[in-house]
């Protein structure tokens, strides 16, 4: 029985790494103490073992000391202003799937003589918010009036990423880790991304979040693919960040979604207040944690109320999350992008992407799924 050679501190960090310590797997890997010890050698199927419950690529256990694994974009996350040093392997592995498939579109627009798209890149931060907030809004056809008369939240957010999506950027909203339900990432780790670029910009939003949260989520990243820049965030209206970037397109977000000289007619003073987040929220079709920023920014609530609201309005609604599940198939086109997907199907069906190729970036084994996908999309 082959036995392999891993430094201890190489499986110490692979724990670290997924948020557990060696002796809380004893039950899973009876010898990973001895291991760790440098007692004993794990066999080869055991290292696989340990690699897969890790999400760690097996070739790390032969490196002489731990990698320094950095997200690939900017990374504007914080807790309390700290930076957030340490990514998760779900959020390393969604950035990767959606860098892998954005270079796979920007080649198939190319070939298609696609032209870049005009907003891409557009502006910069010194751009006025309320002017250029208009300006997406009147881009998008993202009517305040339709909002108003649509059902729920999911149905605005629907909307919401239908227009995104046809002025050519791909919206993925998903989750977990491509269609994995064990790997359930974390909105408090993230809350989306924005991957750039003049031909092919792509957005992920974190689907484990509240659906009116996601709705501030993809605002805040269109103004990313607005400014040209990629960033992984952690979009939140309580914040100010201390980034200006972040700050700007936090602002945009806000100005975009729930415009202030609106707020400012609509917010009655008089009445109290979880009535009024409620009826404006349920108006805007926003998280009434954006409603409760907003109304802090006409001078309706102190810095102190503000706070206290924000803190008990969010342990309400992480009460009451839901996960994103449904329809299989009606999944797939919001967790792909239904820009992307039916690109990729065309693509493979006409011969000119390899099935292969095609399943390893859709999350997919079997034929049969990929032709309900296709069906789903009206591509088939």
């Amino acid at each position: 029985m082959v036995r392999v050679d891993v430094k201890p501190k190489l499986i110490q960090w692979a724990c670290e790494r997924v948020g557990v310590s060696p002796n809380m797997l004893e039950e899973r890997f009876p010898h990973i103490e001895e291991w760790e010890r440098n007692v004993s050698k794990p066999t080869l199927k055991q290292l696989e073992d340990l690699a897969k419950f890790t999400r760690t690529p097996i070739g790390y256990f032969f490196l002489p000391e731990p990698p320094v694994e950095k997200v690939p974009i900017a990374d504007f996350r914080t807790v309390e202003n700290e930076f957030i040093s340490h990514p998760s392997p779900d959020l390393l592995e969604t950035i990767y799937i959606c860098q892998h498939r954005q270079e796979w579109y920007r080649s198939f627009l190319k070939s298609s003589h696609e032209d870049e798209l005009p907003f891409a890149g557009s502006v910069n931060t010194s751009v006025d918010v309320v002017g250029i907030a208009a300006k997406i809004r009147s881009l998008l056809g993202f009517s305040l009036e339709e909002r108003r008369t649509m059902p729920t939240w999911t149905d605005a957010l629907r909307r919401f990423i239908e227009q995104v999506d046809g002025l050519g950027v791909m919206v993925m909203c998903s989750g977990v880790v491509l269609n994995n339900n064990q790997r359930k990432l974390n909105p408090e780790e993230f809350r989306g991304f924005a991957l750039s670029d003049k031909n092919a910009p792509l957005i992920f939003i974190n689907g484990a979040d509240t659906k009116s949260a996601q709705m501030f989520s993809l605002a805040h990243e269109l103004a990313h693919i607005w400014l040209g820049v990629s960033a992984v965030s952690d979009a939140q209206a309580v914040r100010i960040p201390n980034h200006r970037v972040e700050r700007w397109c936090n602002q945009v977000a806000a100005e975009l979604l729930v415009p202030l000289a609106i707020i400012r007619k609509e917010y009655d003073k008089k009445a109290e207040l979880s009535i009024q987040v409620k009826r404006l929220a349920s108006r805007f079709k926003v998280s009434t944690l954006v409603i409760l920023r907003r109304i802090h920014d006409v001078g309706g609530l102190s810095d102190d109320q503000f706070l206290a609201a924000y803190k008990e309005e969010l342990k309400r609604l992480l009460s009451v999350r839901k996960g994103d599940g449904g329809d299989f198939y009606l999944t797939q086109g919001a967790r792909l992008g239904k820009r992307f997907a039916r690109a990729l199907v065309i693509s493979t069906l006409e011969g000119q992407t390899l099935y292969r190729d095609a399943f390893k970036m859709l999350g997919f084994s079997k034929q049969a799924t990929f032709q309900e996908l296709g069906h789903s999309l009206g591509v088939v």
